[in-house]
């Protein structure tokens, strides 16, 4: 039997279809109920249906009436505040494409999204960098957009542009990931394959607003059904977390396994009474975290494995709980493969590439301005993830590691040639490999090698990439060499460099 998972296609999306239409739908039955709690040490900031259906569809008229027009193309620039989700709703609801990005993006970085994309407007947080654009509109305007009345719901093709998120390209540029109305479509098969989500829920997620794991599982699917978002305020300590958490009656909690790495270093015993379970994404987890959380919490660690290009499809879950090793299984209505060196879908049992039918509804559209970077991936009706894997015949999915040298820097993943660009251009530095070098059994962090004529100073090094690349994209140490591991054509060797920075003295 070969490794191809599929019990038939899901509900198509209805059509015409609207995204922020769609999140929003339940929004005039439950219009008193808290649709956000923003929590904070001292108190609440809450958002009920009613407030939050107001202040998308109020922003939506008022990005209408500044000039701009259904299908252009609109730059988030907000920080980790609710002006966030509403600004992007707010754009859609409208027929606006926004591109959210993270605040943690340099001014340079900025300038070669908006020179590839040429948004018609900004919309900005003068806290958060941002290359010069002749359209701004800032905080305060947005603010005074939310109490004009609504915009009508844009409804269309669900195969129309909806958004586009930015991502680390393998050619070593980011790449502008295109998704269609029809993705939030998709993510209903999360609700039971991951998450088992219902409108009871209270659902915490640790992330920031504009963190677009954040921004889907932490408050798009949860007010798509009906539930309530928790979101930490600004500049929550990571050690109130569990107080929290109690406090506000989370019911499930969404985190990076790096917070719950953090969580459990403060308490090896953690009372949650509420809880039904954790969920987990952005990187692999470990089955000594999912271990240690279970003896604190007394509940499960739920993960899922997806990607920018598709969000999550593989996953365990409450009523399909992952078993040993396995990552979970596709979740129902998905169709996942692994695919050998031929383009084939192997044998179950042996390994190949993780991919994903190419009609999945949660699949993007392309690359804006890349074809061939797409045309790359797709081998025949397969989306390659470019992760390694196998199946076996319970459709369980075991993760064996990435097939290119893409890293992962908190959640995010990090194109080793993006940063090695940045840093082949410093006067000190006369060649440069960065690779993912793990520091800890549950930690790994971003480690860049280089030559040239002495060692730099490290302080000088860390200020240089702080103004080019996002803080998560940054090399967390540096090592000098008189050489980098080259094979017999020249080419460097990157998967040899974590072996040298494990020999070498700091």
């Amino acid at each position: 039997m070969l490794s191809i998972f599929d019990q038939g296609p899901p509900p198509p999306c209805p059509s015409p279809f609207n995204l922020a239409a769609h999140v929003l739908g339940r929004a005039d039955a439950l219009a008193d109920k808290v649709a956000l709690s923003i929590l904070h040490p001292d108190g609440t900031d809450d958002w009920t249906y009613a407030r939050l259906q107001k202040a998308v569809r109020g922003t939506g008229t008022g990005l209408l009436r500044a000039g701009l027009a259904p299908g252009q193309i609109v730059l988030l620039r907000l920080g980790n505040t609710v002006d966030f989700p509403i600004a992007y709703l707010g754009c859609i609801a409208a027929g606006l494409v926004p591109v959210p990005t993270s605040s943690q993006l340099t001014e340079a970085e900025t300038a070669g999204i908006i020179a590839e994309l040429r948004p018609a407007a900004v919309l900005r947080d003068e806290t958060v960098a941002c290359a010069a654009h002749p359209r701004r509109i800032g905080l305060e305007e947005l603010a005074g957009m939310r109490a004009l009345a609504p915009c009508d719901w844009a409804m269309g093709d669900p195969e129309r542009l909806a958004y586009v998120v930015y991502t680390s390209g393998t050619s070593g540029s980011p790449r502008a990931v295109a998704h269609a109305h029809r993705a939030i479509w998709a993510r209903r098969m999360m609700f039971d394959g991951w998450y088992g989500l219902g409108r009871a829920d209270r659902l915490c997620h640790a992330g920031a607003f504009n963190w677009t794991y954040t921004l889907g599982t932490g408050l798009m699917d949860p007010w798509t059904v009906g539930a309530t978002a928790l979101i930490l305020g600004p500049g929550t300590d990571l050690a109130d977390l569990p107080t929290l958490l109690q406090r506000h009656e989370a019911t499930i909690f969404a985190a990076a396994p790096g917070v719950y790495r953090k969580i459990l270093k403060s308490s090896d015993k953690i009372g949650l009474p509420r809880l039904r379970h954790g969920l987990s994404a952005g990187e692999k987890l470990s089955p000594h975290l999912r271990a240690a959380w279970r003896r604190a919490t007394g509940t499960e660690l739920y993960e899922a494995y997806g990607m920018s290009e598709c969000s999550t499809f593989i996953s365990s879950s409450p009523d399909r709980p992952a078993q040993g090793d396995a990552l979970g299984r596709p979740q129902p209505g998905r169709r996942v493969a692994i695919i050998g060196a031929d383009g084939e879908p192997v044998p179950l049992g042996e390994e190949g590439t993780i991919a994903v039918h190419a009609r999945d509804p949660g699949l993007m559209l392309g690359y804006l301005n890349a074809p061939e970077e797409m045309a790359a991936r797709m081998r025949g009706e397969w989306f390659l993830t470019g992760d390694q894997g196998r199946m076996d015949a319970e459709a369980r999915l075991f993760f064996l590691g990435r097939g290119d040298d893409m890293m992962n820097a908190g959640g995010y993943r990090v194109s080793p040639l993006e940063v090695e660009t940045v840093l082949s251009v410093h006067p000190g530095i006369e060649q440069v490999g960065v690779a993912e070098v793990r520091v800890k059994r549950d930690a790994s962090i971003i480690v860049a090698f280089y030559t040239g004529p002495a060692p730099l100073d490290e302080a000088e090094l860390n200020a240089y990439v702080g103004e080019r690349l996002a803080r998560y994209k940054q090399p967390r140490a540096w090592r000098y060499l008189p050489a980098l591991p080259t094979g017999t054509n020249g080419k460097l060797l990157r998967r040899a460099l974590p072996a040298l920075f494990e020999s070498m003295p700091a």
